[in-house]
């Protein structure tokens, strides 16, 4: 007879912190997928499980939900100190009040806790030292500044 055991419960354990520097908003208004606005990511810094420089030239593919909910969508690359590059990719989505989105728009300083921010984070490389960052799923807790995206990525256990 077979022994039937449940799957594991997942845990959460810190992995990675990242800070993206982000260039001015474009608003390209309503078009079929919905409001479009692109953010540009201009530098930044990776550390904690790898090191590493946020290069610019990503950006954030955000579509405003009928809702106000921001639909996230980066894709943007970061630079090792030996000279390898991670590609990152999150998606997620930013909620809150209507007033509260309005004053992230705005530039104005709002405690994390007025708003939801989370994403899935995906990490390419061809570092083979750094293949553990693409056997492991990834997710994170972020904050929105003025002209700063924080977050801490978490890797899934």
């Amino acid at each position: 007879m077979a022994v039937v055991t449940a799957p594991a419960i997942p845990g959460l354990e810190a992995a990675f912190d990242v800070e993206a520097r982000l260039g001015r908003l474009e608003d390209h208004g309503a078009t079929r997928a919905g409001h479009r606005r692109v953010v540009p990511i201009i530098g930044g810094r990776v550390s904690g499980l790898f090191a590493a420089e946020v290069l610019a030239g990503g950006a954030d593919w955000q579509v405003v939900r009928p809702d106000g909910a921001i639909e996230i969508d980066t894709r943007y690359s970061a630079r090792t100190a030996t000279g390898s590059h991670v590609y990152i990719r999150t998606f997620g989505v930013r909620s809150g009040r209507p007033e509260i989105l309005e004053s992230l728009l705005r530039g104005d300083p709002v405690p994390p806790s007025d708003y939801y921010f989370r994403l899935a984070v995906q990490l390419e490389t061809a570092d083979p030292a750094l293949t553990v960052l693409e056997q492991s799923i990834f997710v994170a807790s972020a904050v929105r500044e003025a002209n700063l995206v924080r977050y801490t990525a978490y890797r899934v256990t």
